[in-house]
């Protein structure tokens, strides 16, 4: 069951969406050559304590840390560990909260110089794909639209669209109906029509090269298949009735 908000809990979400535009940028700060994924942990974890939040993720099915930190070919839940990051790698972070009974979640992938142009245009395309998946986000058009804005813009640049991951809705659960694929599936028709108060978590998951990713051993890390690049972006937005409002941006 898709669960709309009220505007006392978009409200509530929004605070958690400012706290996780808080952590987000502070642990960007932090990236550079020599630093290790671990010491952007620690960044995150002081960062979220501090806004009398939780962290969503740790705990999580298990999971380890507040943070997913995904270099390169890694996709999206890579584990933060003493690996140092060094120029012109790709780092996706990601982070959620849980604030007053809310949760919010968001991702931004950093490159660190020297940035190859098939690089900067991985990241610029998966950008601008979260933007017409946001812009997407109205009373009345269907979640099927959000998918095919996505899709469209990442295949014409001749990206691959993951698969195996995909957006959510969000609220008093990280994890809530329906799922929001990035890419479209025919026979499912459009899906459900937007209405205000439905707040989603939209993640565009884009590959340089084939879509295909495969999990390592340890349980969590999704990589590509074919080890190329991968690009992550993120935000928690609500449909109201004025169009899309981003509740995780700064």
């Amino acid at each position: 069951m898709i669960v709309c908000k009220s505007a006392a809990e978009l409200e509530k979400m929004r605070a958690a969406g400012r706290v996780v535009a808080q952590v987000l940028q502070a642990v960007v700060a932090r990236v550079a050559p020599g630093v290790a994924t671990l010491e952007l942990e620690a960044v995150a974890d002081k960062a979220i304590a501090a806004a009398g939040a939780a962290p969503a993720f740790k705990g999580y099915h298990g999971y380890p840390c507040v943070l997913c930190t995904s270099v390169n070919e890694e996709v999206v839940h890579g584990i933060p560990s003493e690996r140092k990051l060094q120029g012109g790698d790709l780092v996706s972070i990601d982070v959620g909260v849980k604030l007053d009974g809310f949760f919010a979640d968001a991702a931004t992938t950093v490159a660190l110089a020297p940035v190859s142009p098939e690089a900067e245009r991985l990241l610029r395309v998966t950008r601008e794909a979260l933007d017409k998946a946001v812009a997407a986000m109205c009373p009345g058009r269907h979640l099927a639209d959000i998918s095919e804005a996505v899709q469209q813009h990442v295949e014409a640049a001749g990206f691959g669209v993951v698969r195996e991951f995909v957006g959510h809705g969000i609220g008093t659960a990280l994890h809530e109906e329906p799922q929001v694929p990035n890419y479209v599936t025919p026979a499912k028709g459009r899906g459900p029509r937007l209405e205000p108060g439905m707040v989603l978590a939209l993640e565009p998951m884009v590959t340089a090269g084939a879509p295909a990713v495969t999990i390592r051993p340890d349980r969590w890390t999704a990589v590509t298949a074919d080890g190329s690049n991968a690009a992550h972006f993120e935000h928690c937005v609500a449909v109201t009735q004025n169009g899309p409002w981003i509740l995780t941006e700064p």
